[in-house]
């Protein structure tokens, strides 16, 4: 296995480039953001651009994978994130990760005046996933569908990584719809949630569940608290684990080796 942290945004972007180089000086794999715009109507929070960060991080480090877990595509537009996601990979040499999901709490899409139906946004995030990687390709691509049109557009260059760069879907809520997305890129990521609605600790059971399914990917990347024994999941399938959870926590998290 592999370990990562898993850094909210909601700070100065100097503040989580340091956790991120910490990271990597102390023998962790990778290093990944949560994607947020804004803050709530009802919590006003600081946000640093996830993109923005990760491009610094580029640059300072040499070794960790650097990705978004996860980045709610259809909040966004897919050629901006192809763009994102090849200068990262190739300002990086190769080493990002697009994570996707639907996103979460719907009031980040309806504060701006978008729409938050599950069933649209999950239609969106399917058609975007389609545009991303037929920009990635580096050839003219055109594509005619329900939320996005595109004629002959070529994106150059293509990323370092190919066939592409490793695609990662969120399936937090594990049902036959979110983990049947994941069985059609590279990874999936999935977790335990409290009701608070924080990261609780995913039995191990649930992980060699998911690892088991003929059509799981490659990668089967778990979600887990701070003070998670990373040696629960051992043999169970998983391919990474990410330490996520709040900023006081993942600084400390990030000055230590991941294994203690």
């Amino acid at each position: 296995m592999r370990y990562g942290v898993s850094i909210p945004v909601m700070d100065e972007p100097g503040a989580l480039v340091d956790i991120g180089l910490a990271a990597e000086a102390n023998g962790w794999d990778g290093v990944f953001l949560w994607h947020h715009v804004v803050g709530t109507p009802d919590l006003p929070m600081p946000v640093s651009d996830a993109w923005v960060v990760l491009g610094a991080l580029a640059t300072r480090t040499e070794r960790v994978r650097l990705g978004t877990t996860v980045t709610a595509l259809p909040r966004h537009q897919p050629q901006e994130v192809a763009r994102q996601t090849v200068t990262l990979d190739r300002l990086s040499g190769g080493r990002a990760v697009l994570g996707v999901g639907l996103g979460e709490p719907p009031s980040e899409y309806t504060a701006l005046g978008r729409p938050a139906d599950r069933r649209t946004l999950a239609a969106m995030l399917d058609e975007g996933l389609e545009v991303v990687a037929g920009l990635w390709s580096g050839r003219p691509f055109t594509h005619h569908g329900a939320h996005y049109t595109f004629d002959e557009v070529q994106f150059l260059p293509p990323p370092l990584q190919q066939p592409r760069i490793p695609v990662w879907v969120s399936a937090m809520a594990r049902n036959e719809r979110t983990l049947g997305r994941a069985a059609r890129w590279d990874g999936v990521v999935i977790g335990a949630m409290t009701a608070e609605g924080t990261v609780d600790v995913l039995p191990s059971e649930a992980v060699a569940e998911v690892a088991a399914r003929p059509d799981a990917p490659a990668d089967v990347v778990v979600a887990a608290p701070p003070g998670t024994d990373p040696g629960l999941y051992e043999g169970t399938g998983a391919t990474w684990v990410l330490v996520t959870g709040w900023l006081d926590e993942l600084r400390g998290v990030a000055a230590v080796p991941p294994t203690g």
